[in-house]
């Protein structure tokens, strides 16, 4: 084979061909490091004694469909200039690795398009080949998310897998990166983020968060000079789990085959706003009978939907207002569960009307979780928790289909 070919074909520079082996499958190309690459590892003199060789077998760029191969000679040296002995350093491909560093690019261009597997059919590598590559390169660009530029953060968990196996996400609310993923969702699992979140001097302006006792703690510790917002989805859905709670109650309490008839199966319509329910299927004449038998039931729906007016009101004064009025009627209404529920919704009322200064939610983590569900089903689970956790951090760049 003619030498000017080596490079712009095999992607091979400073080496000489020496033999070249070829069938119907396989294409073995026998080369050697030219005299300028002979140095030492160490110091790079090229004073160097040589001391013996090896030869290494590279997986490299397939040609026409053909697998190929770059059998290496290795000289191994002693340097005149520091005493060391060993191999000199190959510019093709990393320490210990069984593939070029142009088979490894090659791959990641595939698995933009291609899934693990995929890869590793088409190019006739192991899949933990293909995975160790993207894996490598993850860590390189992705292992250490910057965080002195944050200012603006959600936490929230998520479950990924069988057994209700938590991870704790944080989010930039700005950019829509993650930048930090810990096992649990205890305050524990937050500890290293805090740490290098403290290390990058970062400013944290307002945490968006759901209402666990834990994650505000955490907050109030290590971020006490941050505003936390209480986000509007998970207060509503406190109220939504004790309105469902109430009509249990009332279905079990229920002395009339009537009564229990009308309310099983208002579940979900309890839960749906007004203008999203279906007249095709008669469910507003439904929930109205519902409500209609049942006084308590009516008076929590009720409130459910006035309760999102504190989100809607011209500026946080009148949003105090409006939570206090809904407090009050809440209390005196009778109802365990909405005097249960009021007494929380006052005791988070300053992270609640922060919204007004910081209008932010955990809403785009919500759909980050999304993704990360889609990622977690196509892969039929990732049990490699690292290569998770990296691709993770990857996801708010990815602009292709979520594959490989």
């Amino acid at each position: 084979m003619s030498q000017q070919w080596l490079y712009p074909i095999f992607r091979v520079y400073g080496h000489r061909v020496t033999k070249c082996e070829t069938d119907e499958r396989c294409l073995r190309l026998h080369i050697q490091p030219q005299p300028h690459q002979v140095c030492c590892s160490h110091c790079g003199s090229r004073e160097v004694i040589r001391r013996g060789e090896q030869k290494r077998a590279l997986r490299n760029l397939p040609v026409g469909g053909i697998v190929s191969w770059l059998i290496i000679t290795i000289p191994r040296v002693e340097c005149r200039a520091c005493g060391v002995v060993r191999q000199i350093r190959l510019s093709l491909s990393e320490e210990r690795l069984s593939y070029t560093r142009a088979f490894a690019r090659y791959v990641l261009e595939l698995s933009r398009l291609m899934t693990i597997k995929d890869v590793a059919e088409h190019l006739a590598v192991s899949w933990d080949i293909v995975k160790d590559i993207q894996k490598s390169y993850l860590a390189k660009h992705y292992a250490k998310p910057a965080l002195k530029d944050v200012k603006q953060i959600a936490i929230d968990e998520i479950c990924v897998g069988r057994g209700y196996r938590f991870v704790t996400i944080v989010l930039d609310l700005d950019s829509g990166a993650i930048l930090f993923v810990g096992k649990g969702k205890k305050a524990e699992s937050l500890r290293p983020f805090w740490r290098r979140l403290h290390a990058a001097h970062a400013r944290v302006q307002a945490v968006a968060m759901d209402l666990s006792p834990a994650y505000q703690q955490a907050v109030s510790k290590h971020l006490p000079q941050a505003t936390v917002v209480f986000d509007r989805f998970h207060v509503v859905k406190l109220l939504n789990k004790k309105l469902t709670q109430l009509r249990r109650q009332l279905y079990r309490q229920a002395t009339t085959d009537l009564k229990k008839k009308v309310l099983k199966g208002t579940r979900w319509l309890l839960l749906k706003n007004p203008e999203n329910l279906d007249p095709v299927k008669g469910e507003p004449g439904r929930l109205r009978q519902a409500l209609r038998l049942n006084e308590s039931l009516a008076t929590a729906y009720y409130l459910k939907e006035d309760l999102r007016q504190i989100w809607e009101q011209p500026d946080q004064r009148a949003a105090r207002s409006k939570l206090l009025d809904w407090y009050h009627q809440a209390m005196d209404s009778g109802v365990r569960v909405l005097q249960d529920f009021a007494r929380t919704l006052l005791k988070h009322a300053p992270g609640i009307l922060a919204w007004y200064d910081y209008p932010i939610s955990t809403g785009p983590l919500e759909g980050t979780n999304n993704k990360i569900k889609t990622l977690n089903r196509q892969h039929y689970g990732l049990r490699d928790a690292e290569f998770f956790t990296l691709k993770l951090y990857q996801l708010h760049e990815t602009t292709y289909a979520l594959v490989g």
